[in-house]
């Protein structure tokens, strides 16, 4: 097998890790300050990975591992944060606020990663490449660690981009399900959550929604790198 491949795969598995806690801890942590201290009890306000891979180990440690090991190597997966479903329906709002707090983190690990791919243009240490992907939204001007840095930025910011977009989407079980009632008054947003609660929509959501993402990420895709890179030829 293809060292380069391997590490590609640990780096890919580091960064998912990372952005998952982020995710997952930023739910846990809302909820507790709106008063539902459920995943604050199971430990899960911590950037510790191991209290998430305790609660979903198929979806943290198992399926990203040998989704990334068979084609096409698109790593997946997937956490979860336990929450109060009477705290939910009593605060419809707070429960928005924390479900949109997951997609959040993960836009704020995607700016920052952003902001140094940026820094790192500017110091010469990162140049923009011709074609992008994935793993290859900046290069190294140089080798070693720049190289590495490269890489673990590239993904750092397109997997967070990939993580809050997808997850914004309104199906159920996604955050932008909950997120959406924000919008509502509370009364209509506790009547959409308990339809979509015994609905018992979630693999079908899921299913839709990457449908529908697949044909919307690459728009959304390269839009991010053209405010990344402040140039319009990538549309």
């Amino acid at each position: 097998m293809d060292p380069q491949f391997l590490v590609l795969g640990v780096i890919w598995y580091i960064v998912f890790l990372f952005s998952t806690t982020c995710h997952e801890g930023a739910h846990a942590l809302v909820a507790k300050l709106g008063g539902d201290t459920t995943a604050f009890e199971g430990g899960q306000v911590t950037l510790n990975p191991l209290p998430h891979i305790q609660r979903e180990p198929m979806g943290m440690v198992v399926v990203p591992i040998i989704s990334y090991l068979i084609p096409p190597h698109w790593l997946l997966g997937w956490a979860s944060a336990p929450y109060d479903p009477v705290w939910r329906s009593r605060h419809p709002r707070r429960a928005a606020l924390m479900a949109l707090a997951g997609p959040a983190a993960n836009f704020l690990l995607m700016i920052l990663a952003g902001v140094a791919i940026r820094v790192g243009i500017a110091m010469k240490y990162f140049i923009v490449p011709e074609s992008v992907n994935l793993a290859n939204v900046t290069v190294a001007a140089g080798d070693g660690g720049a190289r590495f840095a490269a890489t673990f930025l590239s993904v750092l910011f397109a997997l967070n981009l990939l993580l809050g977009t997808f997850n914004l989407l309104p199906v159920p079980p996604l955050d932008g399900n909950t997120g959406i009632t924000l919008f509502m008054s509370e009364e209509r947003a506790r009547r959409f959550m308990d339809w979509t609660t015994r609905s018992a929509l979630g693999f079908a959501g899921i299913l839709l929604a990457w449908f529908i993402y697949g044909r919307l990420f690459d728009y959304i895709f390269r839009a991010a790198l053209v405010v990344l890179y402040q140039d319009t030829s990538w549309i």
